[in-house]
């Protein structure tokens, strides 16, 4: 039997701060902040849990693992909205026939905004 996700861990320094951003960014609740730790959960009941654990060493280099947001409307709407919660950008990409913009969290975590259905995307591809 194959196991499943039950959340996804986010490293970082301050909890409290990311999980608000991400909480933001996504639509999702904030569930618990305690000093070591912050969960956020989608208030739908459908998306993953996150937790933003403290570590003691920072961010020195590129992510293994980041998230692929797409908007519901235009890439560059979703960059603005993200800049404006606390993200920046990072660099813009386009490979393969397709674009997306690399941001990074508050905390320089990396994450991309791909194209929405304004860009021409289409989930029937």
């Amino acid at each position: 039997m194959a196991s499943s996700v039950e959340t996804l861990t986010i490293d970082c320094a301050d909890p409290r701060r990311l999980a608000g951003f991400w909480a933001s960014v996504l639509g999702y609740e904030i569930a618990e902040v305690e000093d070591d730790e912050a969960w956020i959960r989608d208030p739908a009941g459908s998306g993953w849990p996150l937790l933003f654990l403290v570590v003691p060493e920072g961010k020195a280099v590129k992510n293994r693992l980041h998230l692929d947001l797409r908007p519901t409307d235009s890439m560059a709407k979703e960059v603005e909205r993200v800049t404006g919660l606390g993200a920046s950008a990072f660099r813009y990409v386009e490979e393969h026939g397709s674009y997306w913009t690399v941001m990074l969290d508050p905390e320089g975590n990396e994450f991309c905004v791909l194209r929405g259905p304004e860009d021409g995307w289409s989930p029937d591809g």
